[in-house]
């Protein structure tokens, strides 16, 4: 996977779970960042419950519902 595809899909998986949680994204570099970590949580998250997705709608999916788990630790923390 290329850099710039990893960055893409970060910043509409951030995007979309800013809007979800809060109604708005955190911003271009913030989605990015939240996306991508998002990215780390959901794909770890999904292969503990044995959830699969492929293709470039499940890598989004896979970063939107861990870009959720972050934002609300993030809020349960107060960070």
């Amino acid at each position: 996977m290329s850099w710039l595809y990893i960055i893409i899909v970060g910043a509409i998986a951030g995007w979309l779970g800013g809007l979800i949680t809060q109604g708005r994204g955190f911003g271009i570099l913030g989605n990015i960042v939240v996306g991508i970590l998002g990215g780390l949580i959901g794909g770890w998250l999904f292969s503990v419950l044995r959830v699969e997705t492929t293709g470039f709608y499940g890598e989004i999916l896979t970063a939107i519902v861990g870009a959720l788990v972050l934002i609300w630790l993030s809020k349960k923390l107060k960070l």
